[in-house]
C-alpha cells in the first residue's frame, strides 16, 4: 500500500508584502503543482503571528521529492521566492500514517 506524503513548507513574507500578493504569486504555480499525477491537495494558510504554511498531500514520497526538485526550475519561482523571507523557511516531507475526514 502505498502511503502518501505532506509537505509542509513553513516561512514569514518580505516586509512590504501583503497577504493579496502573496497568494497571488502562490497561485501561478497552480498548473505546475496541478500537472504532476500524484498531486492531491493543497492548503495555503496563515497565523495571526505572520508565519505561512504552505501544504501539499503528494501520492508518495517518490512524487514529493522530484516534485519539489523540479519546482525550483519554474518560471514563477523568482518572484515567488522574491516575497518570502529567505531565513524564515522551513521544508518538511513526512509520510502519513493516519487521517481523520468527515463521512
Amino acid at each position: 500500500m502505498t502511503q502518501h506524503v505532506t509537505e509542509t513548507v513553513t516561512f514569514t513574507l518580505n516586509k512590504g508584502v501583503t497577504p493579496e500578493e502573496f497568494v497571488t504569486l502562490s497561485q501561478a504555480s497552480e498548473g505546475f503543482v496541478r500537472a504532476n499525477p500524484g498531486f492531491i491537495f493543497r492548503r495555503l494558510s496563515c497565523g495571526s503571528d505572520g508565519s505561512w504554511t504552505d501544504t501539499v498531500i503528494w501520492k508518495d514520497m517518490e512524487t514529493a521529492l522530484k516534485v519539489a526538485e523540479d519546482f525550483g526550475k519554474q518560471e514563477f519561482v523568482p518572484a515567488l521566492m522574491a516575497a518570502i523571507a529567505p531565513d524564515s523557511v522551513s521544508i518538511r516531507h513526512e509520510t502519513i500514517h493516519w487521517t481523520l475526514a468527515p463521512n
